[in-house]
């Protein structure tokens, strides 16, 4: 794999599972990233209400609290404007074309595997606002 991480890059990581919330940001830090764990969707509008965007948004979907549907539409709503592209992370079946019509620029399926999230992290931040 070519290509690290930009420097000063931070992603906000937006996962309940302590486990995968860990793993994703150890990933992200070795590759080169500012990684910023939030367990739900609740708790990530509250860090972008009080904290400068993160450069990318890795949207868990299912989670207690707030999941990552609802999410999308408060911050739409009601959030910080924010030009910060987000990537889905889920194991449920979702298309490309849903991803796009929630205003997202990415999809990754779960289980992650590493390469694949920074192959997709790396083609949203060179270009966020398409989804292929």
């Amino acid at each position: 794999m070519t290509s690290a991480a930009p420097a000063g890059k931070t992603i906000l990581i937006v996962e309940d599972d302590d486990t995968t919330r860990q793993a994703l940001g150890s990933a992200l830090q070795d590759a080169g990233y500012t990684a910023v764990p939030v367990e739900d969707g609740r708790q990530a509008l509250d860090w972008l209400w009080t904290h400068p965007a993160p450069d990318l948004i890795l949207l868990d979907m299912m989670m207690p609290v707030l999941d990552g549907w609802l999410f999308l539409q408060l911050l739409k709503q009601q959030g910080p404007t924010i030009p910060t592209p987000i990537i889905i992370a889920t194991a449920a079946a979702v298309s490309r074309e849903l991803v796009r019509a929630h205003g997202c620029a990415g999809l990754v399926q779960k289980p992650i595997e590493t390469a694949h999230l920074l192959q997709e992290i790396q083609r949203v931040l060179a270009a966020p606002e398409s989804v292929s």
